[in-house]
């Protein structure tokens, strides 16, 4: 079984749609494997796949790369991925089936307190984030350059409790299909909305935050 390093926080037919959605993703991801498979939720809000068959170990190592994975215990000086839980004066705080904090001096995305980075970087709760495992805990650094990259671009819009596609419906109810250039996948319910040159993200962020019952962030250039 492998425990998916994202979550299914939502709630009555939000909720199915969004198990619907991942079991496609999980059908894309290893649909071609000899194995059979069934998707399920665990108590904490994290989706598991229960995989058997012939390409098992493939099938796993497939989705752990694609989503990454809660594992029961953690080797120091290893990459793991915890989802956005909060964040306080002292630092961040994921969930990767247990608290993990990172403190404010492991996260190396320049200063400002934990609440500013947040925002400066769109980082929306339950956004999976990667770290590395020590004493203490670090952002890990393909997640810092990853980041950075984002405030180096034409700019976004990250947006949680929706699946992709309900946020790139909502940008054409919206009016503005034109404006952006995709909408990336980063979780199961955490998207962002990679804009076009030109397109401005806090117009984009207020004209589609009525649509939207989420945390939306913009992250300027």
């Amino acid at each position: 079984m492998v425990v998916l390093a994202t979550k299914c926080y939502v709630e009555g037919d939000a909720r199915e749609r969004a198990l619907d959605g991942l079991r496609s993703l999980v059908e894309n991801a290893i649909g071609d494997l000899a194995v059979e498979y069934e998707v399920g939720l665990r108590h904490d809000d994290f989706p598991s796949v229960t995989v058997s068959g012939e390409d098992e170990t493939v099938a796993r190592n497939v989705l752990h790369e694609e989503w990454g994975a809660i594992t029961p215990e953690f080797e120091a000086g290893d990459v793991y991925t915890g989802t956005l839980e909060r964040w306080d004066e002292e630092g961040l705080v994921l969930d990767a089936g247990e608290e993990v904090r990172i403190p404010s001096d492991q996260l190396g995305l320049g200063p400002g307190t934990p609440d500013q980075i947040r925002t400066r970087y769109g980082l929306v709760q339950h956004l999976p984030l990667k770290f590395v495992s020590g004493e203490p805990n670090r952002l890990a650094d393909e997640e810092r350059d990853r980041l950075y990259e984002w405030s180096r671009g034409a700019g976004r819009v990250n947006v949680n409790s929706a699946t992709r596609g309900e946020t790139r419906a909502t940008v054409n109810r919206a009016g503005h299909a034109q404006d952006i250039i995709t909408v990336e996948r980063l979780g199961l319910l955490e998207q962002s909305i990679v804009c076009a040159d030109g397109t401005d993200p806090p117009g984009l962020l207020a004209s589609i935050g009525s649509y939207l019952p989420a945390e939306l962030l913009c992250v300027v250039a």
